[in-house]
């Protein structure tokens, strides 16, 4: 029984021995898994000297400005202007007809006239003692209104006569010959355009960061590439009681007219002095709700990592964006792909297609 206990033994051993070589692997722990490494790109944190400015929106104003008219009634008899022209103070623009006046004007002449000789025929036969004081004094305050009456003609006359008060560009004409027109009824826009005016609004906190002296870059979406200099000529004495703003006019030249009157313009008010500042593109800050962080790449025993950075932000100035605290200038940052890593995790760098980045971009569908 001895040696068929052990024959039966030594089989269970030999099954057992079996199952566990074949099934035994299956049971193991598997190996490590290691995340492949991120494709990301890449740039240098720049250390900058960006210079302190105030932004506002502003609209552009003539810096004199009339809507010409004429001060009587009448019909039109003479226009001396084409729509677009440019004029210069004193040139004639356009006339009402003034033949009733003129008839008038002969009229009153005629009475100065014989009330001129009949004071000068009545101051003789005074001094002569022909005639009494009383009727010198009639003589004399008939000729006064005569001259008066002549005077008050001639004004009505050179009412109807319309002159440019300043240089500048006309626009366009509404109003055609031999038009009847009412007092104050609109002739033509007049505009003196340079220089020209710019007018803007900030806000009460800003206010010992502008004054008047200080110089602005001038854009507007007309000319997408094209900046315009000029400097702040006066801030305004008091801020508006209801949203606590003060008012800014600044002037700039505009020689060949390229600027009008009306136009929208973002302003730039420069500031005296410049601040040094380490700038990373926009896009390599990973903005968070726990707050915001930049992915610093390192080198380590198996190949490059990231480690994940909070940083203090500060001014935003095209694309890039300035770092208070947390990143030092030259470190290798990620800029694009940081919304898909992790502390820790490795990359790897591939700048062939690079995002532009500028201080001044001007995107075609801006």
């Amino acid at each position: 029984m001895w040696k068929t206990f052990l024959v039966v033994f030594g089989l269970i051993v030999a099954i057992l021995l079996g199952i566990f070589l074949i099934k035994g692997p299956q049971f193991a722990p598997p190996p490590l898994f290691v995340m492949p490494p991120e494709s990301v790109s890449s740039g240098v944190a720049e250390e900058m000297v960006w210079e302190n400015s105030v932004s506002a929106v502003g609209t552009l104003r003539a810096s004199q400005g009339v809507m010409l008219s004429a001060e009587v009634s009448g019909t039109i008899s003479e226009i001396h202007f084409e729509s677009g022209q440019s004029v210069i103070k004193g040139d004639l623009l356009f006339e009402l007809d003034t033949s009733a006046e003129r008839a008038q004007l002969e009229s009153a002449v005629a009475s100065a006239e014989l009330a001129e000789v009949n004071l000068k025929r009545t101051a003789e036969l005074r001094a002569s003692r022909s005639v009494a004081q009383s009727e010198l004094d009639t003589s004399e305050a008939r000729y006064k209104e005569a001259i008066a009456a002549l005077s008050q003609i001639q004004a009505q006359l050179e009412k109807k006569v319309i002159r440019a008060p300043f240089s500048g560009r006309l626009g366009i004409r509404q109003i055609d010959l031999g038009e009847y027109i009412n007092p104050g009824a609109p002739v033509v826009s007049l505009q003196s355009v340079d220089p020209i005016f710019v007018d803007f609004s900030l806000p009460q906190q800003q206010l010992s960061e502008v004054k008047s002296g200080y110089e602005f870059r001038l854009t507007v979406d007309t000319y997408k590439t094209k900046t315009f200099d000029g400097t702040v000529k006066v801030v305004d004495s008091e801020l508006n009681l209801t949203n606590r703003m003060f008012r800014v006019r600044g002037v700039l030249s505009n020689e060949d007219g390229t600027l009008v009157p009306g136009m929208f313009a973002n302003v730039d008010v420069l500031q005296p002095d410049s601040t040094a500042v380490v700038a990373v593109p926009g896009t390599a800050v990973y903005y968070q709700a726990f707050g915001n962080t930049v992915f610093v790449i390192r080198d380590s025993d198996d190949g490059m990592i990231v480690e994940q950075r909070f940083v203090k932000l500060g001014r935003t100035k095209g694309d890039l964006v300035s770092i208070v605290e947390g990143i030092a200038a030259g470190e290798e940052i990620v800029t694009a792909g940081a919304f898909k890593l992790s502390n820790g995790r490795s990359v790897v760098v591939n700048n062939s297609s690079p995002l532009p980045v500028s201080l001044n971009p001007t995107p075609d569908d801006a």
